[in-house]
């Protein structure tokens, strides 16, 4: 029989990128009971020809990865990887305890917690935002007094933008707080979280105005073996939700060297081994700041638009140096056309119905489209990437064209919310 490989946290998107490659019945998927159940996986997985088995276990506990070690010594897996945000540190450990590569997981839990990260890599020389942990109100006031101008108050070890906020002036600090905690204990009654309370432990840092960008890098042994720069367009406003990537960003060659740079600076100093990281900076006067690195493949149609632009395949890539193997080939350094995505946003109401696809397939370009709410589902103006309700992707062989056509795409999507038809309005660039 094949030897499994086990992927921590259960995303489809992630089945199906596996599943391309791997025989049937070799992946084993490791997932908090609360999820199981909440998401009704024990029926879903059946239809998976992919996976093997799924195995109950609450994997974000400390001293969970030791504990499913002793329970499974025998398992010998072949590779270990952690699928969502929360599994990084797991993950982590449980390769170490099969003698498998992985990121390690003193690497994994810096880049986990965001604080702890800023630590580490301030003492680095690595451009931080200033900033510092604060318990209440109170010291968000404090903090903005000494260092005038906005701020960004965020929870230390959430993702997707959830309970992130910029705070103009000391007067909005009372509902930013309000609002930020609330939305990050509005997690745990949703299907992709475990039911049991998760401490909100909240930063607030000075704001940095600039281009936001990520970096996404594959990494052998502490070596880059892949790299790319993504160029992240964000919703206006108060909260900074993406609305849309650009593969690879049209920037400077200068400035995607520095990215690059500056991302390999960051896994060296956390001590990143095997895996990939997806590194966040703001340029600020032509200087990169780090915002966040996550030890992980990123969400949103990043790493499909990264393998389309490119021509590779970036998941077997992973997949392979996970498994202690040599890969066939070097990567490609450069893109040989562009690949774009934006998001529909919707106004508060309820889904009624969703349209078909094939006003937005008929748009030039369009690889595929979708939307990411069913009918009864409740929509608000987006505060995280959980609000949004749709999206588009193309290819290009120009950037403003691949974006173009992206934003052409996602405006023939067709969503009614309460009896009410809407277009909803893109605002594109």
């Amino acid at each position: 029989m094949t030897a499994p490989v086990i992927m921590v946290g259960l995303t489809w998107g992630s089945v199906a990128a596996i599943g391309v490659f791997q025989p049937d019945d070799s992946v084993i998927v490791i997932e908090e009971p609360d999820v199981v159940r909440k998401r009704g996986l024990r029926s879903k997985v059946r239809d998976a020809a992919v996976i093997r088995e799924l195995v109950e276990w609450e994997y974000q506990l400390a001293g969970a990865a030791d504990a499913f070690y002793k329970a499974h010594p025998d398992l010998a897996p072949a590779a270990i990887a952690p699928l969502v945000e929360d599994a990084t540190v797991f993950a982590a450990r449980l390769a170490e305890r099969y003698g498998l590569p992985g990121a390690s997981m003193g690497a994994a839990q810096l880049l986990h917690d965001k604080s702890f990260l800023r630590l580490v890599t301030r003492s680095a020389g690595i451009p931080n935002p200033a900033s510092q942990a604060v318990a209440d109100p109170e010291q968000v006031r404090a903090f903005m007094t000494a260092q005038p101008g906005p701020a960004i108050l965020k929870p230390a070890d959430r993702q997707g933008s959830v309970g992130v906020r910029i705070v103009r002036s000391v007067d909005e600090v009372d509902d930013a707080w309000a609002e930020c905690v609330t939305e990050c204990l509005a997690l745990t009654g949703r299907a992709e979280v475990p039911d049991r309370p998760i401490p909100v432990r909240m930063s607030v840092e000075r704001y940095v105005c600039g281009r936001e960008y990520s970096v996404e890098m594959l990494v052998s042994t502490g070596r880059p073996v892949f790299a790319n720069v993504t160029d992240k367009n964000l919703y206006p406003g108060p909260r900074p939700v993406e609305r849309g990537h650009l593969v690879p960003a049209d920037i400077p060659a200068d400035l995607e060297a520095l990215l690059r740079e500056q991302t390999e600076r960051v896994i060296r100093a956390v001590g990143f081994d095997t895996g990939v990281v997806h590194c966040e900076w703001i340029v600020e006067n032509g200087r990169p700041y780090l915002i966040e690195c996550a030890g992980r493949f990123p969400g949103d149609e990043i790493v499909d638009l990264i393998e389309w632009a490119y021509d590779v395949e970036l998941v077997r890539a992973y997949w392979t140096l996970l498994r202690g193997q040599p890969l066939a080939r070097p990567l490609p350094r450069r893109a040989g056309q562009y690949a774009a995505v934006r998001f529909l946003h919707a106004r508060p109401g309820v889904v009624e119905s969703v349209g078909d696809l094939d006003a937005a397939y008929a748009v030039p370009a369009v690889v595929t489209c979708g939307y990411l709410v069913e009918p009864g589902a409740r929509t608000r103006e987006p505060r995280n990437s959980l609000d949004r309700v749709g999206f588009a992707a193309t290819c290009a062989m120009t950037p403003a064209e691949a974006v173009r056509r992206a934003t052409e795409a996602v405006r023939r999507l067709r969503i009614t919310i309460s009896d009410l038809s809407m277009e909803f309005e893109h605002n594109g660039n």
